[in-house]
């Protein structure tokens, strides 16, 4: 049959305004400083990093430039399979000193226990694999969730899961701590940004889902 090598990696990344009467959103400032950072500081093989956008925290605008950014991002070699594609969401959770990995989200009419037809939102990211991982590397303190919250992040999260699910690409939510528990040096210095590669470094964390 021959050997194939490992699809190379493409991860798009979102991150919100302000919010809630926060003007600095720590997911703003990530965002918009990651492909800089990843420039200076280089990139796994393999992996490659496409847009960075950020997104107003406003139902009427986020969801229609959410849908821009993900069929912007379906070309020819994306279609023929050539490349895995992860989409990386970032949303501020406030009063928390941990980085929060987000399992399901839910729609408007709750998904708390699977439909008749087993459907339940869901990353196929292989969610546990990455907390142990940032554990070892003991960069921050991260905890896994299931439940994304009842406003734009898990709105966003859920329109997320929809599209990758139909274009089989990959979806995760991540709750970041805001700059009052960590400080804007700390998220933007190092560790934080490379970490977001590093963590899909290995081909199992977009390969392989939760079993």
């Amino acid at each position: 049959m021959g050997s194939e090598g490992p699809k190379r990696v493409i991860i798009h990344v979102t991150g919100f305004k302000k919010l809630n009467g926060i003007a600095n959103n720590p997911t703003e400032t990530i965002v918009s400083n990651l492909k800089g950072y990843i420039e200076k500081k280089g990139v796994c093989p393999g992996i490659s990093i496409g847009s960075c956008t950020v997104l107003e925290t406003a139902g009427e605008y986020a969801p229609p430039m959410l849908y821009k950014v993900l069929k912007s991002a379906i070309s020819s070699d994306t279609i023929s399979g050539s490349k895995e594609v992860v989409w990386l969401h970032m949303g501020m959770i406030d009063g928390s000193s941990k980085f929060t990995i987000e399992r399901r989200a839910v729609n408007e009419a709750t998904f708390l226990c699977p439909d008749e037809l087993g459907w339940q939102p869901k990353t196929s990211c292989s969610i546990d694999a990455i907390l142990e991982f940032l554990e070892k590397m003991k960069c921050y303190d991260a905890m896994i969730s299931d439940d994304a919250g009842t406003f734009m992040c898990n709105y966003l999260y859920y329109h997320s899961f929809c599209f990758a699910e139909q274009k089989g690409h990959k979806s995760l939510f991540l709750h970041v701590p805001p700059f009052s528990r960590i400080n804007k040096e700390t998220h933007i210095r190092g560790a934080f940004a490379s970490w977001i590669v590093v963590m899909f470094s290995n081909e199992s964390f977009v390969n392989e889902g939760d079993r």
